[in-house]
């Protein structure tokens, strides 16, 4: 089994730590050698230092590479923006002689060199290629009676041909890896908009986002689920703290629970809420804490 190297990125640690918590317990659980990356930095985002500065992205991005370079383990990441950054780059500096050169005179300042030598893994499609639904089901200690509804959330799957994770315009793959959880995802309208917190709309267009969000919350609601599930501590962040931003502006009153991908499958392995930091979140639906209080109790 390939050894992995953990890219916390920025919200995970400042944020929601429990999700740091699960990713390690639920690895452990599995059998998977993951490690800190010591000295890891911003991946950095990739709408906001792409788009402005190609050069400047490619030398911060490479530089998380080259740590996990380094320690010869891949990187896993946690979040759909990390993802997309540290594999395009990745990508894009083992495909491109000259970029790569240019890269390498800069990394030169600080002593280091990219060398292309490993893969970055983001923990769905590591789960998925690696295990698959039907091998991980085996690992099931407590299956889930939770209706979810699944964000798979904008750079997990695109670009396509990039990503080859199969279909993205209905994709199925994360659905399955909810489902060996025991859990159902269901379908509901609208599932893969965006959440309305990427490509900088979140911090430069608090409106839009918003209500971006409110639509996809108010479908979702319509849906019947027990909570959202998420492989992206941004979209985790949006469905979070901006369900309380969002009543306030429209008046509503969602109470929706959100969970990252590895506090369901941690749940599902046997772990309790409290050591996957469930409670962490701002919002706190106490009949949803009941019940996954019951399932980790065996008691459903």
């Amino acid at each position: 089994m390939t050894k992995l190297s953990l890219f916390l990125g920025c919200i995970v640690p400042n944020r929601y730590p429990g999700i740091e918590k699960a990713t390690k317990l639920c690895f452990q659980r599995l059998g998977v050698d993951v490690s800190d990356l010591p000295g890891a930095s911003c991946c950095p985002a990739p709408g906001i230092f792409k788009s402005f500065d190609k050069a400047t992205w490619l030398a911060l991005a490479s530089r998380n590479i080259v740590l996990s370079e380094r320690l010869g383990r891949d990187i896993l990441t946690v979040c759909n923006g990390c993802y997309g950054s540290l594999a395009d780059a990745n990508m894009e500096l083992k495909r491109d002689p000259e970029m790569r050169a240019s890269t390498n005179n800069c990394l030169k300042g600080i002593g280091m060199e990219f060398k292309g030598t490993i893969e970055v893994r983001h923990i769905i499609e590591f789960l998925y290629k690696e295990f698959g639904p039907e091998r991980l089901k085996d690992y099931i200690a407590r299956p889930l009676d939770l209706k979810v509804a699944l964000h798979y959330g904008c750079h997990m799957i695109k670009p396509s041909k990039v990503r080859n994770l199969g279909e993205t315009e209905c994709p199925i793959f994360f659905d399955e890896l909810v489902e060996a959880t025991g859990a159902k995802s269901l379908d509901y309208t609208d599932k893969m908009m965006c959440c309305g917190a990427g490509g900088g709309v979140r911090s430069g267009n608090v409106a839009v986002s918003l209500e971006m969000l409110e639509h996809k919350l108010a479908c979702i609601r319509r849906a019947g689920v027990d909570c959202i599930v998420n492989a992206c501590p941004f979209c985790h962040l949006q469905f979070d703290r901006g369900q309380l931003a969002v009543n306030e502006r429209f008046g509503t009153d969602y109470s929706i629970p959100v969970l990252h991908y590895s506090q369901l499958l941690g749940l599902a392995l046997g772990f309790s809420p409290d050591e996957l930091g469930i409670e962490q979140n701002a919002v706190q639906n106490i009949e949803f804490l009941a019940k996954v209080y019951e399932i980790s109790a065996g008691l459903r």
